[in-house]
């Protein structure tokens, strides 16, 4: 046979095929090598893991509980860096917390949890005009920081960005806390710690401290650390409940159903009929301001709106100044009305008080449509979530000028507290309206038989 010819095909796929089988014979060996080594390093990871947890429980416990108690890291209840968009994400109260949100549900904290993996919320500081002195840390329940006092029982941390002396600052803070309450089997708490921009405060208006006995069935302990006499020392609750967005994230019937609890208690407490009046009853009540932001003339005003009363029958016109009422002055003065008129300013938080479906007319100095920015809606969305109905503003179009432009901040100053003028006219022409509305409201509810008892929403579900 010639040398040169070619190889037999056989030949040439033996040869292949040998070569294929050492090359697949490599490949197992390096495997099989990388395979062992993973596990010999995989065992000697376990083999330390085993021996790491077998030194810390042959360790004193006490030594353990120990540096874990070193380990608490108190940081400020005033973030800084947040100090200038407060409401915005976490919000600078609390900062490194993520809240607890439920559809519909308020947002809240609440200690110990789950997100808390177990721990109780610390405090420390007593600073009543520095927030950043203030401070709040995490611990374990069986390593409290060294010298730390535990509170037992259930307690309500509240932070308010504005203060807990005004009716409708007080009543938005408080308001999550019933939210929580009637979710929760209606557990009350011990006590509050009240806090203003990270900085502790003591006491809540009148009007807030009664509503709140009223709703939670004993007046409220006011948290002031007095037996702290080391403000190094940290205070750490049992259990506790922190809010900080107010009615945020809560959805519209559950507020509804939160105004509607406090209302019902507030006039349990205060001794008031929940019985409805005479169907054709119609309770108007002015409730008059003195001093900033009042009109400038009372009587002219009382004139309009009584004269406008006396032609619809069954009307009784009612005048009150919310600065010499008691609470349940004001808890049975609106009980009685339907349609509530006043000035802007705290007093119109009342109208929570009334019926569900009263209706709400408010007054505004000269300048405030300009320069007030949004606070100047809060009784809008208050009647929205209390289930009542906001029948429009009236702006005073009159008065002095403002010495910047009518755009420019610094006029708020100027016009904050400025007194309210009266237009006979539009005054009448709006008062008679609205009563025309009511009244025939009142006929169709009675003619469809749709007037029923109120809501009584006492109980907690």
């Amino acid at each position: 046979m010639d040398k040169s010819s070619p190889l037999p095909k056989s030949f040439k796929q033996d040869t292949n095929l040998c070569y294929f089988s050492k090359l697949c014979l490599y490949m197992l060996v390096i495997c099989s090598t990388l395979l062992l080594l993973s596990q010999i390093q995989s065992l000697q990871q376990s083999r330390n893991l085993v021996f790491k947890y077998i030194n810390l429980a042959t360790q004193d416990p006490r030594s353990i509980a120990q540096k874990l108690r070193d380990s608490v890291t108190f940081l400020p209840l005033k973030d800084l860096r947040f100090a200038n968009q407060p409401l915005d994400g976490h919000t600078w109260f609390m900062s490194s917390m993520n809240d607890t949100h439920e559809e519909g549900e308020v947002q809240h904290q609440y200690f110990p949890s789950q997100s808390s993996k177990g721990r109780l919320l610390c405090l420390k500081g007593r600073d009543t005009h520095d927030g950043s002195w203030n401070y709040y840390a995490l611990a374990w329940p069986q390593a409290l920081p060294s010298n730390a006092t535990l509170m037992k029982g259930l307690t309500f941390v509240a932070y308010n960005h504005y203060n807990f002396e005004n009716i409708w600052h007080g009543l938005s803070a408080v308001t999550p806390f019933v939210a929580w309450h009637r979710k929760n089997n209606c557990q009350t708490p011990a006590r509050w710690v009240l806090y203003y921009q990270g900085e502790l405060r003591f006491k809540m208006g009148t009007c807030l401290n009664t509503l709140t006995e009223a709703t939670f069935g004993q007046a409220p302990y006011i948290e002031g650390f007095k037996d702290i006499e080391d403000d190094s020392r940290a205070v750490c609750f049992e259990k506790a409940v922190v809010m900080r967005h107010n009615e945020g994230g809560m959805s519209t019937e559950r507020r509804l159903q939160v105004y509607d609890h406090v209302r019902c208690k507030a006039r349990v407490y205060c001794n008031v009929s929940i019985e409805r009046r005479a169907n054709q009853d119609i309770g108007m009540t002015l409730l008059m301001r003195t001093g900033a932001r009042s009109f400038r003339n009372h009587t002219a005003v009382i004139g309009i709106f009584e004269k406008e009363c006396n032609k619809v029958k069954g009307c009784r016109l009612m005048v009150a100044y919310s600065n010499n009422l008691t609470v349940c002055e004001q808890v049975k003065l609106m009980s009685l009305t339907d349609i509530l008129i006043s000035p802007h300013g705290a007093q119109l938080t009342n109208m929570f008080l009334m019926d569900r479906n009263s209706s709400v007319m408010e007054f505004f100095p000269k300048g405030w449509l300009k320069v007030a920015g949004v606070g100047q809606y809060v009784y809008h969305w208050l009647a929205s979530w209390s289930g009542m109905r906001h029948r429009g503003a009236w702006r005073d179009p009159d008065g002095e000028n403002c010495p910047y432009s009518d755009d420019n901040s610094r006029c708020m100053s100027f016009y904050k507290n400025g007194l309210i003028r009266h237009n006979e006219t539009q005054f009448a022409e709006w008062a008679r309206n609205v009563l025309i509305d009511v009244k025939t409201k009142k006929s169709e509810e009675e003619a469809s038989e749709q007037r029923l008892a109120p809501i009584d929403t006492c109980d907690c579900s």
